[in-house]
């Protein structure tokens, strides 16, 4: 019987929520550059126009190639809703327009970050845990309180409230950052007093509904497993 979420369903306009960690649970984000860098390839491959970005290698000391692999636009096949990077894994929410959209970012993502961690730190084989686990959501419900999950990650794991943690989309839904290469508005539509679903009712902002401690995403999400 194949492992839970080893088969993929792929679906043109689906949203996923796509994760991995790092292989034997190691740190795969040792300090600022790392994740710089994987923040970077996220900004690369979905910023709208990536003419002028350059590829991530070029300003780093510790990292250099002769021939750095071109890093294509896949900004029309998809969008990222959301995202946080921890020190052993990531979350990110996405929605693709084609079928194989997410597939050839997660590919290019982690090929070329899994390349860059490899040289800067002198080792080889694998980086991730095996190949990233992608869940197909069904239903704006679950959608919401998946951001919301996503979101609160930081706080969960390690106590720091989710406003103030630097590698998380969080800040951009609340307005204090600017990223043309993230999509809040997907999320946020549904906190317009002409699109609230009866849940939502109650809550007046997108931070009221992150922030309500008596509120428990996984009832609805149900337990993640990074196995």
């Amino acid at each position: 019987m194949p492992r839970k979420y080893s088969i993929k369903i792929y679906v043109q306009n689906g949203c996923y929520h796509v994760y991995n960690r790092g292989v034997d649970k190691r740190i795969i984000f040792q300090d600022e550059q790392d994740y710089r860098v994987f923040l970077h390839l996220l900004k690369y491959y979905l910023s709208p126009s990536n003419q002028g970005l350059l590829h991530p290698s070029t300003d780093l000391p510790q990292y250099s190639i002769v021939r750095p692999r071109p890093l294509i636009n896949l900004a029309e096949k998809v969008d990222l809703l959301a995202f946080c990077l921890m020190p052993n894994h990531f979350h990110l929410l996405v929605k693709q327009s084609t079928r194989d959209g997410m597939q050839k970012l997660m590919l290019k993502i982690c090929t070329t970050y899994s390349m860059y961690f490899n040289k800067r730190n002198d080792r080889v084989g694998h980086l991730f845990q095996g190949t990233y686990k992608a869940v197909l959501v069904q239903d704006d419900t679950y959608l919401l309180h998946l951001s919301r999950y996503i979101h609160l990650n930081p706080s969960e794991l390690t106590g720091v409230t989710p406003v103030s943690y630097p590698y998380s989309s969080y800040g951009y839904y609340l307005g204090r950052k600017k990223a043309d290469w993230l999509n809040t508005k997907e999320i946020l539509k549904y906190f317009n007093k002409d699109n609230l679903l009866p849940f939502l009712h109650k809550y007046p902002s997108y931070q009221r509904f992150v922030e309500d401690g008596n509120l428990n995403s996984e009832d609805k999400i149900g337990t993640l497993s990074l196995d």
